[in-house]
């Protein structure tokens, strides 16, 4: 059943005038469409249950989203039901079909409610559809008790209710209780008003990290400078070509260069970050005991 073109009301009639089908008929069309992918058969079961369609997409009206959206979701769910449905098990389709509508109509609410996604998981999906109406409940139940909720308490009754864990509950809370607002907008009408994106934090770098990092980085090198000093010219050239190129070279080259075997490389190179660690060590002691 195409929509485009089709009003609201223009829809709900024309689906108003498709014909009822019987168990036996729609047995036949839905039998008739799984083996032989016949498309009129396909056609009729669908324009059929269209009204069942636009049913269900009224029930989420008050969402905010634009009827006629609803309703071809509501049409993509009534496809996506005849698809995959078995007419060999015993059940009418129209039953069938209500659990793919609903949930088709669901996943376009949720993407379309915020920009930020809301959630895609089955407790997420039902505390946003229930949240209200089971806080509404509970509350009515709490002053026929003559009891008063505090907000605590009432999202632990919810998510018990729900089955859902207590932040689910303050995340929907929070996810439900206003729309999406642009960062570019201003804070106040006053021309001299700043937009609310000049009120985020920066999380980048500041100032003084960058003044400390440089700080550090000069100290660092200097002491390493004066640490691989203390190294004979053979222990130099094997950190620098083992740790201070970007792309470090084996153990077998700098044996086969040098003529040493392997593990004699190893150990020199052992031996030379034992030489560096001490140093640096004592270095770093000074600096202490100076600021000390």
């Amino acid at each position: 059943m195409a929509l485009d073109g089709y009003s609201e009301v223009g829809l709900s009639r024309q689906a108003m005038r498709a014909e009822l089908l019987d168990a036996e008929t729609e047995l036949a069309l839905a039998r008739a469409w799984r083996d032989q992918r016949d498309e009129r058969a396909l056609h009729r079961l669908i324009t059929a249950y269209m009204r069942l369609a636009i049913s269900m997409a009224g029930r989420f009206r008050r969402y905010g989203a634009p009827m006629n959206d609803l309703i071809q979701e509501a049409s993509l769910g009534l496809m996506k039901a005849a698809e995959k449905f078995d007419p060999d098990r015993g059940v009418r389709f129209s039953t069938y079909a209500v659990w793919w509508i609903k949930a088709s109509i669901q996943d376009y609410v949720m993407r379309n409610w915020s920009l930020v996604r809301t959630g895609s998981t089955s407790s997420q999906k039902s505390l946003f559809f229930n949240l209200r109406r089971v806080q509404a409940k509970l509350e009515r139940e709490a002053i026929a008790r003559g009891e008063a909720l505090d907000q605590l308490r009432l999202r632990k009754m919810v998510a018990e209710e729900i089955g859902v864990p207590v932040g689910d509950v303050e995340m929907m809370e929070g996810r439900l209780s206003g729309s999406d607002y642009s960062l570019n907008a201003m804070q106040s009408a006053d021309e001299d008003g700043r937009e609310w994106i000049d009120a985020l934090e920066d999380d980048g770098p500041q100032a003084q990290d960058h003044v400390e990092a440089s700080h550090d980085g000069a100290q660092l090198r200097q002491w390493l400078d004066r640490a691989m000093d203390g190294l004979n010219p053979r222990e130099r050239f094997i950190v620098a070509e083992r740790q201070l190129r970007d792309d470090p070279r084996t153990l077998e080259s700098l044996g086969e260069e040098l003529g040493l075997s392997k593990e004699r490389v190893r150990q020199l190179e052992a031996a030379a970050f034992t030489k560096l660690r001490r140093s640096l060590e004592a270095q770093s002691r000074e600096v202490h005991h100076f600021l000390a």
